[in-house]
């Protein structure tokens, strides 16, 4: 972590001549601007530039004024000024905010905001290809694989690197279809406008009560000034259709909308909604998309031929010329909070982007996130509620599993109660869902022979195995190593025991137990590309499967209406360790996977195996009574005085030598009056729950001030009067999500 430049006003003068001084805001990790000449025919106030830093050239922009004091002579000239719109200032008020905010640098802030590639490369042609209307002379899968990416994409034309990407196949499968005209090449700009996106069109016919909301979204944004709503409806309430008339209203003026989503695997059903509402498909920014697509997002967006753009949390910092809409789609969604590099809530800062330029935010979610709620109830948001499903549908009918009562097998994880229903569901030809928020096979290998736990040799956590890839995985660095035959430990072989279960483990269950029946895992890690698991959740949805097997990816956004039965296989999960959300995100969790049974015209039904039927969160889910949730957790949160209803950073000291950190953490501590001056509570040090990751011991501090204070001055004080280490990192998270 870094002092963070404070940006508090920007010169009058927006553009300088040849020869002034300017203010330069570099990529560089520099905790200042850096003076140079304009160059030859001037530039504006937010260009963006090259500049010669030592022997290297670097990308910056060009903040304002420049400071002046040092010896003209010595100070260099602006090498070349890129060919992109220059950065609007209402953006770097935004950067400067974010970064004043999470205690950022300035230069780590500008690194968010210019993470497209080839940014200095000049405006060229490249080769695309599509299908043409040849035959290939014998279809494998490899070439069934590439022509069905381009048939999926309605047309749309990929370099030759992007379409083997995309479809998973080597190059020398594409070049084959080159040869034999089976694709069709053609040379196009590098970056291009977007296809219009048609507002006129008619949406989905909705109810009353969308319609209501609806135009109560539209007229926010018709009003061109900052709004917030909080859209909360029940799953399968159609909330999607009721932002899009935000999104079409916005189109209509002729201003962008940005909608952001916490998954990748959501983006594939979302863009098809889309296209089927506007006519075309959007702009895409996140993870998944080509190096080639990210650069013509971000320059098309850059000069407003990009209308609509659908992203992942990163998308907010792209450069919008005239954002009118943000839609944070399940806002609750903890993947909405960065946990490295620079540490923000993506759902905050669209409000923050919001109330600089004018625009409106709809935050949508069945299961809001007690932030929202809480702002809702205060009257800084205005909230909507849709409370019934859409057309037939109803919503499904909660049932406890009492696995007191109800004991499971050893090396079982599904209970005869839960086993009968699935039984009866295929007896009808319906689907099941069988839910568990655990990746991999086991998520512990232990030696029967001497008690050794396999471990991560970087991280002081347990190595998951996975076994559909042979592999032992940990979760916090991502290391992996091949399953081994003898305990690394003792030396024994044959003595090696999964210990608990993951989604692998409980598909081995169901295989055993319903014979038979079509089982379909979905996992994050299970799938290579966007595509497969598009492929899979279609072909899910068609009735492809009898059985579905998943983690939390199942629980967002997915409409599988072949599903009356859902169960929980472990509801308890959630609600171990100190985590202060806990409660929330397991309600959070449970109902919206709850909330993918009978979406359709059938009737469904959600299983909770639980030991502690009578856990007040449990006892919350089962009533629906979600009002009444919501006021007991915020009043338990109020008298604890933490988020919501209090200030809280998390600190965490980090580096090699355990002894060496502890001292710099405890000497934080005793040295600590800038805190101590806003009657701040300092907790700590201790190491943190995991305790060691990649090779770094890691000791937390955590410091707590009420509601009002105004904590970033203090911390950033407090923080410049600690020299650690060059080997010491000291990391500080404002509204810490997690607590490892």
């Amino acid at each position: 972590m870094r002092t963070p430049l404070i940006v508090t006003s920007f010169p009058d003068q927006s553009y300088f001549e040849a020869g002034q001084l300017v203010a330069v805001l570099t990529t560089q990790p520099l905790d200042r601007f850096l003076d140079y000449k304009a160059p030859e025919g001037g530039v504006f106030q937010g260009a963006f530039v090259e500049v010669p830093l030592g022997p290297r050239k670097v990308i910056g922009v060009v903040w304002g004024k420049g400071a002046g004091g040092y010896d003209p002579k010595k100070i260099r000239s602006i090498i070349s000024v890129i060919d992109v719109p220059p950065m609007r200032e209402e953006m770097q008020v935004f950067l400067g905010k974010v970064g004043d905010y999470t205690l950022t640098a300035m230069s780590s802030m500008l690194r968010l905001a210019t993470r497209a590639p080839g940014l200095t490369d000049p405006p060229g042609m490249r080769k695309i290809y599509g299908l043409g209307d040849k035959e290939p002379d014998r279809m494998t899968p490899a070439r069934e694989k590439v022509i069905g990416v381009l048939e999926d994409h309605g047309g749309l034309r990929f370099t030759a690197s992007e379409l083997a990407q995309l479809a998973g196949v080597t190059s020398s499968v594409v070049k084959g279809l080159m040869k034999q005209d089976v694709l069709v090449e053609y040379e196009t700009p590098r970056d291009v406008a977007y296809p219009h996106l048609d507002a006129r069109m008619d949406g989905k016919a909705l109810t009353d009560d969308q319609a209501r909301v609806g135009g109560i979204l539209r007229g926010k944004v018709a009003s061109r000034s900052y709004s917030t709503s909080l859209l909360k409806g029940v799953t399968g309430s159609g909330k999607t259709e009721v932002y899009l008339e935000a999104v079409a209203e916005c189109l209509a003026q002729g201003r962008q909308a940005l909608v952001l989503l916490p998954e990748i695997a959501l983006t594939v059903e979302f863009l098809d909604r889309v296209e089927e509402r506007f006519g075309a498909r959007p702009a895409e920014w996140h993870s998944g998309v080509t190096v080639t697509e990210r650069r013509r997002c971000w320059r098309m967006v850059g000069e407003g031929k990009a209308q609509l753009v659908v992203g992942a949390r990163s998308s907010l910092y792209l450069p919008f010329q005239n954002l009118g809409l943000i839609v944070v789609d399940e806002e609750h969604d903890p993947s909405y909070k960065q946990e490295d590099g620079v540490l923000y809530n993506a759902r905050d800062m669209a409000v923050l982007r919001a109330s600089i330029c004018g625009a409106s935010v709809v935050l949508a979610s069945a299961t809001p996130s007690l932030e929202s709620w809480a702002n809702a109830k205060a009257g800084k948001y205005e909230r909507f509620d849709l409370a019934q499903r859409f057309g037939a549908a109803e919503l499904p009918t909660m049932k406890p599993i009492d696995l007191r009562g109800d004991e499971l097998a050893p090396g079982r994880w599904i209970s005869n109660t839960l086993a009968r229903e699935v039984f009866a569901r295929l007896d009808r030809g319906e689907q099941s869902l069988l839910f568990l928020n655990r990746r991999g096979y086991a998520p512990v290998t232990v030696c029967r022979a001497c008690g050794f736990q396999i471990g991560c040799d970087d991280c002081d956590a347990r190595m998951v195995e996975h076994r559909f890839h042979g592999r032992l995985m940990c979760h916090q660095c991502g290391e992996t190593k091949p399953m081994p035959e003898a305990c690394p430990s003792c030396e024994v072989e044959g003595k090696l025991a999964a210990v608990g279960p993951g989604v692998e483990r409980l598909a081995e269950e169901a295989e055993a137990r319903f014979e038979g029946a079509k089982i379909s895992v979905l996992s994050s890690d299970m799938h290579l590309s966007a595509r497969s698991l598009k492929e899979r959740i279609k072909s899910i949805a068609e009735g492809e499967a009898d059985i579905i097997i998943g983690t939390q990816l199942v629980a967002k956004g997915h409409n599988f209406p072949l599903l009356t039965c859902v169960g929980v296989i472990d509801a308890d999960l959630g609600l171990q360790g100190s985590d202060l959300r806990a409660a929330e995100r397991t309600f959070q969790l449970i109902r919206q996977v709850a909330g993918r049974a009978g979406r359709a015209d059938k009737k469904g039904t959600a299983f909770i195996q639980t030991l502690q039927p009578e856990h007040p969160v449990i006892q919350a889910i089962l009533s629906g009574e979600e009002e009444e949730f919501w006021a007991a957790e915020a009043a338990q949160r109020n008298l604890a005085g933490v988020p919501p209803y209090g200030r809280m950073a998390g600190v965490v000291v980090s580096g090699p030598d355990l002894a060496q950190v502890f001292d710099v953490a405890q000497y934080m501590v005793r040295n600590a009056e800038p805190l101590l001056r806003i009657n701040a509570e300092i907790f700590g040090p201790a190491p943190a729950p995991i305790a060691r990751v990649r090779g770094r011991h890691r000791v937390r501090i955590l410091v707590k001030a009420a509601k009002g204070v105004v904590i970033q001055p203090a911390l950033s004080a407090w923080y410049a009067s600690i020299k650690p280490p060059t080997n010491v990192r000291v990391s500080i998270d404002i509204d810490p999500q997690t607590f490892y």
